[in-house]
């Protein structure tokens, strides 16, 4: 996610400069034919093509929005009931033959967050995740087609444990398992935005309409703009592949990219705030890396 209030003009002209180039190679053929074999423009309601096009790539942009803040709005929610589960971990098993037990739900929930991270990032499990959990519990959750369910799963049936042990209540066992359901709702919530792409006419058509509409661009401005035609036509056609772009941009929030939710540094916040909840030294918080905040 950029956080940098100012726009880094090296990111801006590295998204752009490709689509802007070709645009304004074509409003100067277009611009140099019009002088060179002399021809009337056809009249073209641009206005109103204009206006049909911003009002499918609003469409566009806002539905792309909303799933990227819905993506940022469960991982709210994950920091939160990871917090929950690690308090009621912590108050909930104050008995010392517990403590193990009580660290391993901890480690494990940390473990968990970054597992998740990687299966919506696509990434393979690595040290982040193994490195929270004991050598002889890596192989089987890990295993697993859904490892972050895996994970969640094993977590469940150590809260079991503890209640046949007598350290926690069936209340107790309850209130825990309903901080689980809650994690367990935000990953299916996380999956479906993952593996459900929009729909293909949110996809395709706003993009075919747009380049539609900056290759006609030229031609209907040529004769009221003269020769600044390139310039006029590509600073207006700019506006719409920029629309269009910042659609691209967030339609997943989870891809890895500059424009995602920051998983890294949320699942740093989870490690920190429950590594503390259990006295252990915690490392520091993640910083942004050139604007940028993973």
């Amino acid at each position: 996610m950029i956080v940098d209030p100012v726009p880094s003009l090296r990111r801006l002209a590295a998204e752009v400069w490709k689509p802007l180039t070709l645009l304004f190679v074509w409003d100067c053929a277009v611009t140099i034919t019009y002088y060179v074999l002399p021809f009337k423009a056809p009249s073209l309601p641009l206005t109103i093509f204009g206006s049909a096009l911003a009002l499918f790539l609003g469409f566009r942009s806002n539905s792309a929005y909303q799933r990227w803040w819905e993506g940022r709005i469960l991982w709210g929610a994950m920091i939160n009931a990871s917090r929950s589960l690690a308090r009621a971990a912590r108050n909930f098993l104050p008995d010392p033959q517990a403590r193990d037990l009580k660290r391993e739900i901890v480690m494990r929930q940390i473990a968990y967050v970054n597992a998740l991270r990687c299966q919506l990032r696509r990434q393979p499990i690595g040290e982040d995740v193994t490195s929270f959990l004991r050598e002889e519990d890596r192989g089987k959750a890990l295993a697993r087609a859904n490892p972050a369910n895996g994970l969640l799963d094993s977590t469940g049936r150590r809260i079991d444990i503890a209640r046949r042990e007598g350290w926690i209540d069936t209340i107790q066992q309850a209130q825990m398992e309903a901080v689980l359901v809650d994690i367990a709702n935000a990953q299916g919530g996380m999956e479906r935005i993952k593996n459900t792409p929009l729909p293909m006419q949110y996809r395709f058509l706003p993009t075919l309409f747009a380049h539609i509409f900056c290759i006609l661009l030229p031609i209907g401005l040529v004769e009221s703009l003269g020769f600044a035609t390139p310039l006029g036509s590509t600073v207006a056609g700019l506006m719409f592949l920029a629309v269009l772009r910042i659609g691209d941009d967030l339609v997943d929030p989870f891809d890895n990219s500059v424009h995602d939710v920051p998983l890294s540094a949320m699942c740093r916040t989870i490690e920190i705030d429950l590594l503390q909840s259990i006295g252990d030294l915690a490392p520091e918080p993640a910083q942004p890396v050139r604007g940028v905040l993973w």
